[in-house]
């Protein structure tokens, strides 16, 4: 499973939409983290929280975290102001390992 991370907006949006998304693979991961990142990507795609920040927060970042498994592809999008707290859990996870 390959997870990729997308981050938009914010103040230094013309920076980072140049960026790049960044990916962490599970077959680079140790088992338990393996399965850890599954079941936060499952819990997060059950409640993703708002998909795009509230029209108050124009400055607010969006976070887009695809994930391609062998069988299907998904894509969870959230922002600062609309996230679940399992897509928060999810969003830190992979910032973690991504380092």
């Amino acid at each position: 499973m390959r997870v990729s991370l997308a981050t938009h907006g914010g103040l230094a949006a013309p920076i980072i939409r140049r960026l790049p998304p960044r990916v962490l693979d599970t077959d680079q991961l140790p088992g338990d983290a393996a399965r850890e990142l599954r079941r936060l990507v499952a819990a997060a795609a059950a409640d993703p929280g708002a998909a795009g920040p509230a029209p108050h927060a124009r400055d607010a970042m969006t976070y887009t975290i695809t994930v391609d498994d062998s069988s299907d592809s998904t894509t969870l999008t959230s922002s600062d102001t609309g996230m679940s707290p399992a897509f928060g859990a999810l969003l830190t996870w992979i910032e973690r390992h991504l380092g």
